[in-house]
């Protein structure tokens, strides 16, 4: 399906930096919840990411992603999940993040 270059203005997909990891129990499938730093304007987004399979919590804190950042509140379980950090999905829903090639400032826009 084609979506026009108006549709796709409007994601507003952002780099931040992840700062704090927490396991998820109450997830239905293995997860973390997570605080990611969008810089002064976006402010701290809390989000859960179903990817224990590949990461382990201390090698995401401090990791820069890629996130949308303008999807309304998502409650998941008994945690409200304020963006959606994007991956790259392989065979059995194995998640690889997505992030800049180098470090930039927190809160850049993607286009």
């Amino acid at each position: 399906m084609e979506i026009s270059w108006k549709d796709f203005e409007k994601v507003d997909m952002r780099v931040g930096t992840i700062i704090e990891v927490l396991d998820f129990p109450e997830a239905r499938n293995p997860a973390y919840k997570m605080k990611i730093d969008f810089g002064r304007k976006l402010g701290i987004k809390k989000t859960s990411a179903q990817i224990p399979k590949r990461y382990k919590k201390e090698e995401l804190l401090n990791r820069q992603i890629v996130a949308v950042v303008n999807f309304p509140k998502k409650q998941i379980a008994s945690f409200m999940s304020e963006c959606l950090v994007l991956g790259a999905v392989g065979a059995n829903n194995d998640v690889v993040l997505l992030h800049p090639g180098m470090q930039v400032e927190n809160g850049l826009r993607i286009s």
